[in-house]
């Protein structure tokens, strides 16, 4: 259930954010009038979103169990280059996310008889991309638990996430952006890892990945799965009583290089160069 719900959280704050940016220019550069185009691309994104996931969900249904087996491992590798190009995403742009949706709107209103329909677009693709990386996790999250405590998370992280949306655009809210998304990037790191060894196991399962498989220790009787301690690390850390040792040079191979890249300094900026605010 915590995994879900701090997903949705970050992904339903991404999106509030830059809808709530986009709101607040049009209100003060005196173009509220355009705020309906901002709803319509924001209810087509979510359209768009529920009906891939439905899609998906129900072409899986129909699959034999070695083709399904392939289907959940692909969904977990997109979940996992979905969220890890989103955290970096975020973590570059966080700082300069305003000035550039500024001057996107501005580009996108320069045309006159077109400023509605420009708006929608913009407005459709920003919240599209987060609708579908959250659409791609939870079918990889919800694959993996068959429980009602998944789809509640779910929900309660959206849920919170549009109230902190209206609470940042309306002034009422104060949040330390930055620090918010620097530990769920490191969260979701650890998330996609998991989901990355899980993805491993499901080709195995479909027989297209019959390498590596030696058990590398087995703590199945020490720390089961379906104890409450195992149940959480499963949920957390994608941890397994016996894994094998492709799961779990990927997990760490991929934990390495993804906290190397998420954790060094960023980039100072070239000399002279004028800052974004």
């Amino acid at each position: 259930m915590l995994i879900p719900f701090l997903i949705m959280l970050r992904e339903g704050i991404e999106a509030a954010l830059i809808v709530g940016i986009i709101a607040s220019y049009l209100r003060q550069s005196g173009r509220s009038g355009l705020m309906p185009a901002v709803w319509i691309g924001v209810l087509l994104a979510l359209a768009l979103s529920l009906f891939i996931g439905a899609a998906l969900q129900l072409a899986a249904a129909e699959f034999p169990q070695k083709q399904q087996e392939l289907f959940e491992g692909v969904v977990g590798l997109v979940a996992v280059a979905l969220l890890t190009s989103m955290v970096f995403w975020m973590r570059k742009a966080a700082r300069h996310i305003k000035g550039e949706l500024q001057a996107g709107i501005e580009r996108a209103l320069t045309r006159a008889d077109a400023q509605g329909w420009a708006l929608i677009g913009m407005v459709f693709l920003a919240v599209a991309r987060e609708g579908l990386e959250s659409v791609f996790f939870l079918l990889a999250v919800f694959q993996q638990s068959t429980g009602w405590e998944a789809p509640v998370g779910a929900l309660a992280g959206i849920a919170v996430s549009v109230a902190i949306g209206y609470g940042l655009y309306s002034g009422g809210v104060r949040m330390d952006l930055r620090r918010f998304f620097r530990f769920t990037g490191l969260f979701i790191l650890l998330v996609a890892a998991g989901l990355l060894a899980g993805a491993l196991r499901k080709f195995h399962e479909a027989g297209i990945w019959n390498h590596l498989q030696q058990v590398v220790f087995d703590m199945s009787t020490t720390l089961p799965l379906d104890s409450p301690l195992g149940a959480v690390l499963s949920g957390l850390l994608g941890y397994q009583a016996a894994p094998v040792l492709g799961e779990v040079i990927v997990y760490f191979a991929f934990l390495v290089v993804s906290m190397f890249f998420f954790l060094r300094p960023a980039a100072a900026p070239p000399a002279g160069a004028v800052p974004n605010h």
